[in-house]
């Protein structure tokens, strides 16, 4: 008598089983000291490697770092008046979806994160994290811990001020020896120029530059721009999502 055994798998949106779980971390809402500004993530950092992850075939999950409900930066979002974001048809199109609305609503608690259950990190950028993600403890050891156990761990544009002084438990800092990249100094001075004023309350590659035995690198301004070393995954602004995310997907696809 042959035995039957049935397994169900999360399904992906064109039919294929997953290959596994990406956890995505974002912003809380906060307000800028720096301009007044509510602030939080920006959306295409999420909407375009969220998109590349699920055409990938894995699974994400949304975690913030006080959990529930996150907004996105007013200048990302495709329908704000300034029109600012408006070619951004890839978040637009995830705004129509209810269940991508109740993933922004819903998010879970960085505390509340088990890194087993997860086959890499990805943290979202946008302008809250210049205050929510910098000297952040529980992120940076989450994030250090997803690193040390050769998980991809990627962090793009703003999110990057994380390693300006996230720590290995050597008391080292992670990128001592690494090259990689965030918002540049040129795009911090289009950004002030165009709203006049200072938006940010210090610029990554300045005080990136100020460490030793990092190698920090940027591109042109805007350009899409991405840099792997080892599994630290580093994506320079927002038009960089998508080239961290295919390396990300190329990382776990290799293992």
């Amino acid at each position: 008598m042959s035995t039957i055994k049935e397994t169900q798998a999360y399904v992906h949106s064109h039919g294929q089983p997953s290959k596994g779980k990406i956890l995505m971390v974002a912003s809380s809402p906060a307000v800028s000291k720096q301009t007044g500004w509510p602030i939080g993530f920006w959306a295409a950092e999420l909407t375009h490697p969220l998109h590349v992850f699920q055409e990938a075939g894995f699974e994400v999950e949304l975690a913030s770092t006080q959990g529930g409900k996150i907004e996105m930066d007013s200048y990302s979002n495709p329908t704000d008046p300034s029109g600012y974001s408006a070619h951004d048809v890839i978040s637009l199109g995830y705004m129509q979806q209810d269940w991508f609305n109740e993933f922004l609503n819903t998010t879970k608690s960085i505390q509340a994160i088990n890194t087993a259950d997860y086959d890499a990190i990805f943290l979202v950028g946008g302008q809250g994290p210049m205050y929510t993600f910098v000297k952040n403890s529980a992120l940076e050891q989450l994030f250090i811990d997803f690193y040390k156990s050769g998980k991809p761990s990627a962090a793009v544009c703003h999110s990057t001020a994380l390693l300006l002084h996230a720590k290995t438990s050597d008391s080292e800092l992670l990128v001592k020896g690494k090259t990689w990249t965030g918002f540049a100094d040129a795009e911090e001075k289009y950004a002030d120029d165009a709203v006049g004023m200072r938006i940010q309350p210090f610029w990554i590659e300045s005080e990136a530059r100020k460490i030793p035995e990092t190698t920090f690198k940027v591109a042109p301004a805007f350009s899409s721009y991405a840099i792997a070393d080892g599994n630290l995954i580093t994506g320079q602004q927002q038009n960089s999502g998508t080239a961290a995310a295919l390396m990300l997907t190329e990382l776990l696809n290799s293992k």
